[in-house]
């Protein structure tokens, strides 16, 4: 039997042994509502808050600015509408990029239909924006800003800082940051006054569970809340809150922030194995992902050939990698990053995309390497 290796790691990763045992002792322990008042509710309210605290220490902002969410969709969604909502009284401009998660563009895009005015930010070659392009389109009544940290299709890292301080000065807006791809790889927090004002992260994207995430501020700020009812999380999110994925968030943030450094350099050697591999196939290969980009991305198109045949054939030999993002991975147009580039028309519809995680081995990434000229000679008569 041939063993599966994940490279999928964008897409979700595999929650680590300590975060689920993390897990399973809370549910066991720690199960009553953390709202009650009784000495098992306060227990959990109890753990609840510790992990609170450890996100914000992470993010280096204080426990009230931290919410607990169900993903970066909710996060993101969230914090577009909130801020969008309870800012009319500074306008209705709002900026965000041409290659942000669905999750920010179709709230935008809902947003339009309420009256609100969106603009958007271009990308280079590189898929980095221009300051500059920044700097033209921020208007008085621009109340919000939203970037993605780093691409999840192929790894782009996005000015956040120098963003942050041009939009501060220039204007009222708050900055929105998409941190899915790039919290627990690379530095992300709120950094002072030079920070972004809004932070989302997924658990599942740094070895935690589906179905948790955080939402964090700067500050407090003027925010619509977005679920009413009970009163939790503040006030914002009504609701119960799931204190085993909000704890194992906080473990799976903890553990991922620990062995950043590690990891990084691991990611990056292995990145740069792999594209020397790509580069000795000359134009029948294209790197979409730069050497300035995320380690834990790569990125590439093979010639005049569909993703899925290049991802079929390596998943016979046991390799597991996707086409651009797993949310646009099963719809056949072209990507909205993908088409953001300008690729030449050649490489559009084989772009692959392989994401390295906390499981992976260098094992598994000379099996990869194997496997790639494998499927690249198998391929070579029909790129022809």
């Amino acid at each position: 039997m041939v063993k599966t290796i994940y490279l999928d790691n964008s897409a979700t990763t595999k929650p680590l042994t300590e975060v689920m045992q993390t897990f399973m002792v809370v549910n066991e322990q720690y199960y009553a509502n953390p709202a009650s008042i009784h000495a098992m509710g306060v227990e959990a309210n109890d753990l609840l808050m510790r992990a609170r605290e450890q996100v914000a220490d992470i993010l280096q902002t204080e426990a009230k600015n931290v919410l607990f969410t169900s993903g970066g969709t909710e996060s993101n969604n969230a914090a577009i509408f909130g801020i969008a909502r309870s800012n009319t009284h500074i306008g209705k401009h709002i900026l965000t990029t041409e290659i942000e998660h669905p999750s920010v563009l179709e709230t935008v895009k809902q947003l339009t239909k309420e009256g609100y005015e969106v603009d958007y930010l271009r990308v280079d070659q590189h898929g980095v924006i221009s300051l500059d392009e920044l700097r033209a389109k921020i208007r008085k009544d621009t109340i919000l800003v939203s970037i993605m940290h780093v691409n999840n299709e192929m790894g782009a890292i996005q000015p956040i800082k120098e963003a942050a301080a041009m939009i501060h000065e220039m204007s009222r807006a708050a900055l929105h940051v998409d941190a899915v791809q790039s919290f627990g790889k690379l530095a992300v927090s709120f950094n002072g006054e030079e920070g972004p004002d809004s932070i989302a992260i997924s658990g599942h994207k740094i070895h935690g569970f589906k179905g948790s995430g955080v939402l964090a501020f700067r500050k407090s700020m003027r925010w619509q809340p977005y679920a009413l009812g009970g009163g939790q999380e503040f006030g914002l999110r009504s609701g119960t809150v799931a204190v085993p994925q909000a704890v194992a968030l906080a473990k799976a943030a903890r553990l991922a922030v620990e062995t950043l450094n590690d990891c990084a350099m691991k990611y990056r050697q292995w990145q740069d194995e792999i594209r020397t591999q790509l580069k000795g196939y000359g134009e029948a290969v294209h790197i979409l992902s730069t050497p300035q980009g995320a380690a834990h991305i790569l990125s590439f198109s093979v010639r005049d050939l569909k993703g899925e045949v290049i991802i079929n054939a390596m998943q016979k030999r046991g390799i597991i990698v996707s086409t651009s993002s797993a949310c646009s991975s099963k719809q056949t147009k072209t990507s909205h990053v993908v088409e953001a580039l300008h690729l030449d028309e050649h490489y559009k519809k084989g772009v692959i995309r392989m994401s390295f995680g906390a499981h992976n081995t260098a094992q598994d990434i000379e099996k990869f390497k194997q496997v790639l000229a494998e499927v690249m000679l198998e391929l070579k008569g029909e790129m022809k």
